[in-house]
């Protein structure tokens, strides 16, 4: 939830916007955020927004 409510502030959109887009449009929530979980834990938001975006607009998934 983290990940995705940060994303949506940086976007200017919603949880369930950006939601969609990690799961409808791309595979960032199951074969990024989750396996990398543990890793993007011990990150400040600032990286994970940037990483999860960069993840994303390499899966197509744009914003």
């Amino acid at each position: 939830m983290f990940c995705i409510e940060c994303v949506a502030e940086k976007l200017n959109t919603t949880g369930g916007h950006v939601y969609k887009m990690m799961t409808d449009e791309s595979d960032t929530l199951d074969n990024y955020i989750i396996p990398c979980y543990e890793a993007l834990h011990t990150q400040g938001e600032e990286y994970i927004v940037r990483d999860v975006l960069g993840y994303m607009e390499a899966r197509r998934a744009r914003p």
